[in-house]
């Protein structure tokens, strides 16, 4: 679906990042919503076996095709990436299989040492011919993340070292690198179930009922619309052993996760909206945080869509009308205001002081500056999305009313999200109200928001519409060190609040809900949840 079946505001290839991110951390379930332990035992507290409830947003268990959140769960515990992230933080990558990793000085060249105890789960070693293969299989196949390795090429330098070189700088390679779609394959065994380094691949079948990976779990089982098991890898090279002998993923819609946490059926629930956690009690505990997705207003700038939203001084008048504190309201718990468009746990995010205030008087000036006496647009958003739990419908309502306030009339026009996603991307609302989730965690993915980029076209924005915004763009881009970085970032979103066709809105909170037995849980962007980061008390 979107970019990675998470998110609308995407990549094209993944739906927009509305989907992205969304999809999959939405409450709304595909399938299973049984309540019944699952097979091969219900887990109670102390108990070997883990159960964990998801609204799943699946496709397969390949980490050459997975892009999808439930996948990227499933590959995080049975596939190793080169480098990863500690717990939640997503501002530092760190080693993984490969044991330490140097970026030139140039950002074109990045260079890695392998690990040499790593193996996989047949006892095999993990090798620099494996790495390569891998990436290249993941790059090459055109599955649904190829696009992370657009433009790079891998090579084996030796036995012991890979380099990955870009033709132009490339800082977000570090911050690509953890997503477990890059996980590395054991290429003898995948290559004899008909894996290769091209469109003709044919081992996704083998890969969707066992594990050619080095991850400290296995695959037991897989079904897409029911549940995944996981089994301990018995021959796990490192050091913090799986806690669990087996973890059991189910389909289930969000209200009955709220059950079946409660009554201790299962350990982990994944999808409860700010509300649903609000009454949990009986010793649970409830992990709160902001998720990565931020849910916008974008002002089409293409007079042909629309002569309302097109003046400059009609996004002011929105910045400066909607009440933020009233959407947080909404939100629920963890929920946080969004001061730009690149969420609060990246590189580059604006402080939450640089978040934009109501001021109705503002707003009004700003309106009749522009020369538009009441004017009236229409609002398009996905009518059956939902975004961690939440759904568009009450946040269209609660602008609707801001606005009116301000003398602008907004036509609610809710959509399938089918019909919203063609009209938003191919630039034909006038105002939408959409969410974008990051492909990857590194501020560079929202340069996708500037004038001629993909969400800036969705805006009408077209390429030349900002030069001095565009070419800070290209210069962002470019930067290598993260402390130039950071301030490029910044100083992009500040511009880009300031005169661009996008209102950052909220950032929905990310609500999980654990047993009392269950320790460990960090939520990461990624991937959710390592599974092999949770004990057991």
């Amino acid at each position: 679906m979107a970019t990675r079946s998470r998110r609308p505001g995407a990549k094209a290839a993944l739906l927009p990042v509305l989907l992205t991110g969304a999809l999959a951390l939405a409450a709304c379930s595909g399938g299973g919503s049984s309540s019944a332990p699952a097979s091969g035992g219900g887990g109670g507290a102390g108990s070997k076996t883990l159960v964990i409830d998801t609204s799943f947003d699946l496709k397969t268990a390949d980490p050459g095709r997975t892009y999808e959140p439930t996948g990227l769960i499933v590959g995080k515990a049975t596939y190793e990436t080169l480098l990863t992230f500690e717990g939640s933080d997503v501002t530092k990558p760190v080693p993984a299989l490969a044991e330490s990793f140097e970026l030139s000085k140039d950002g074109k060249t990045l260079t890695l040492k392998l690990r040499k105890d790593a193996t996989f789960a047949d006892g095999s070693p993990v090798t620099a011919d494996d790495v390569v293969f891998s990436l290249n299989r993941v790059r090459d196949m055109k599955g649904t993340p190829s696009f992370l390795l657009d433009g790079v090429e891998v090579a084996k330098t030796d036995d012991t070292t890979v380099t990955l070189t870009s033709a132009k700088a490339n800082a977000a390679l570090p911050y690509i690198l953890p997503n477990p779609a890059l996980g590395i394959l054991n290429s003898k065994v995948a290559k004899e179930h008909g894996a290769t380094t091209d469109p003709g691949d044919k081992a996704e079948q083998y890969l969707n009922s066992a594990s050619a990976g080095s991850g400290p779990y296995t695959i037991e089982s897989f079904n897409v619309s029911s549940q995944v098991v996981l089994r301990a890898n018995a021959k796990y090279w490192g050091q913090a052993k799986p806690a669990y002998d087996k973890v059991v993923i189910r389909n289930v819609e969000a209200a009955t996760q709220k059950l079946n946490i409660s009554r201790g059926d299962s350990q982990v629930a994944l999808n409860l909206s700010g509300d649903q956690v609000a009454g949990i009690t009986g010793g649970l505990q409830v992990t709160r945080t902001a998720s990565a997705n931020v849910i916008f207003l974008l002002a089409n700038r293409d007079p042909s869509v629309s002569k309302v939203t097109s003046d400059p001084k009609f996004a002011e008048a929105v910045r400066k009308g909607v009440d933020y504190a009233g959407l947080l309201e909404l939100a629920g718990e963890g929920s946080v205001q969004a001061p730009g468009v690149i969420p609060s746990m990246l590189l580059g995010a604006l402080p939450p002081e640089a978040a934009a205030g109501r001021d109705v008087e503002g707003a009004k000036a700003a309106l009749k500056e522009s020369g538009l006496v009441n004017p009236t647009v229409k609002l398009e958003y996905p009518s059956e999305l939902t975004v961690n739990g939440l759904s568009f419908q009450p946040f269209a309502e609660r602008i609707q009313a801001n606005l009116k306030e301000v003398g602008i009339t907004v036509d609610l026009a809710p959509a399938p999200v089918t019909t919203a996603l063609d009209n938003y991307r191919n630039g034909k609302e006038e105002l939408g109200l959409w969410y974008w989730g990051p492909d990857y965690p590194d501020p560079s993915d929202y340069l996708s928001f500037l004038p001629g980029k993909l969400v800036g076209l969705r805006a009408g924005w077209k390429a030349g519409a900002d030069k001095e915004l565009e070419a800070a763009g290209d210069k962002a881009a470019a930067e290598v060190g993260d402390d130039a970085r950071k301030q490029a970032y910044s100083d992009i979103q500040t511009k880009l609040n300031a005169s661009g066709p996008f209102i950052p809105l909220i950032q929905p909170g990310q609500n999980i809900v654990t047993a009392a037995s269950v320790t460990g849980l960090k939520f990461n962007p990624v991937w959710t949840v390592d599974v092999a980061d949770l004990g057991v008390k």
